[in-house]
């Protein structure tokens, strides 16, 4: 098994094609093909199925291809810093859609920004926060667990090669548009919102109710909406007098002054944290972030 043959794996994985990535290489899709049933013959399993419409990643092949980009990607740093000798900080982060770890980062950016630097921050749904650190595409993942997901998130959290660690505990709290109709209450219940729009962040393929960024996954909302980005739901906000469910904790830096967190009265307990490779140690850059964060503790209303 070689370097080369799992970099020929991973773009035909990318490009969903044999003959697109024999494209990209300069190279001819027979050669390609020969080399790839090679590993396939040394491994002792199949990572592509090959039919007349193209071909499909199996189960045994997606693992190993995510073993495979792990490799990858640990050489590519290995070769900039020892060979090509590059001093330049890299830096990545993934999150749940929390405004608080966007402006932690930007604090970071701010006092590790001397020199020349690659940073990286993804605001993106719950299983590639989790995949995005596993494949080292992230050093840091933040998320948060509760009574409901804690279990089955754990499990995964484990079986990807990661540990959660505590930041802060807090309530939930109802974010909505400073004109919408309750943002002038000291606490809203459940029945009051019945009749206005949630919003939810769209988790893609991954739709499991365990896996949402929001606090009563498990409600049955009379009217949802999904969306997949943060601006997005502001508007809907403004335009719908829609809310979502958070931490309560608000960066008006960032978001404005046109936005509440209001206590939900029914609110149930979040554990913001984050996830790291277990037994990883934190560079730097990373340690900063983390501290960075864990000021926010003394802002949980």
């Amino acid at each position: 098994m070689t370097l080369q043959q799992l970099k020929y794996a991973l773009t035909i994985a990318d490009c969903g094609s044999m003959n697109e990535a024999a494209k990209s290489l300069y190279m001819s899709q027979p050669s390609l093909s020969e080399t790839i049933k090679e590993l396939e013959t040394e491994i002792g399993l199949d990572i592509f199925l090959r039919s007349n419409r193209g071909i499909q990643i199996t189960p045994e092949g997606e693992e190993f291809l995510g073993y495979a980009r792990q490799v990858i990607d640990q050489y590519g740093l290995l070769q900039t810093k020892y060979i090509e000798k590059q001093t330049k900080d890299r830096f990545s982060v993934s999150m749940q859609h929390y405004t608080f770890a966007v402006k932690a980062f930007v604090e970071t950016v701010k006092e590790m920004g001397i020199g020349r630097y690659e940073y990286a921050a993804h605001e993106t749904t719950t299983m590639d926060v989790i995949e995005n650190v596993k494949n080292f595409k992230s050093e840091i993942g933040v998320l948060y667990l509760n009574d409901f997901n804690e279990k089955v998130m754990t499990k995964i959290i484990r079986e990807n090669g990661l540990e959660f660690i505590d930041l802060f505990t807090c309530d939930t709290f109802v974010y909505l548009w400073v004109e919408h109709p309750l943002a002038g209450k000291e606490s809203i219940s459940m029945e009051e919102l019945e009749e206005y729009p949630c919003l939810s962040f769209d988790q893609g393929k991954n739709h499991s109710l365990f896996l949402a960024e929001e606090m009563k996954s498990t409600y049955e909302y009379k009217r949802l909406i999904k969306a997949n980005d943060r601006a997005t739901l502001l508007n809907f906000m403004v335009g719908l007098n829609a809310y979502t469910l958070c931490s309560g904790i608000i960066c008006e830096e960032l978001n404005g002054s046109d936005y509440v967190a209001i206590p939900l009265k029914e609110s149930e307990k979040m554990r913001i944290g984050y996830v790291i490779r277990k037994g990883q140690k934190v560079s730097k850059i990373g340690q900063v972030y983390i501290r960075e964060l864990k000021k926010y503790k003394d802002n949980v209303i």
